[in-house]
């Protein structure tokens, strides 16, 4: 199963949230995209979401 996304790659959630970006894949779970973003306060965030909510990030 392959991703319609690339490691590198900036995302966000459908409904809004940070931009976060692309980090790797387990395709064997429901979750399967890995993402890592930062916090207000700098602290690095990693987190594990559907393919289905997320988006393409806007170019900043």
């Amino acid at each position: 199963m392959s991703s319609q996304f690339k490691k590198g790659q900036d995302v966000k959630q459908e409904f809004g949230g940070p931009i976060m970006k692309v980090i790797g894949f387990e395709p064997e779970l429901i979750e399967n995209v890995i993402t890592q973003w930062e916090d207000e306060e700098g602290t690095v965030i990693t987190g594990k979401f559907t393919e289905s909510v997320l988006v393409p990030a806007p170019k900043q």
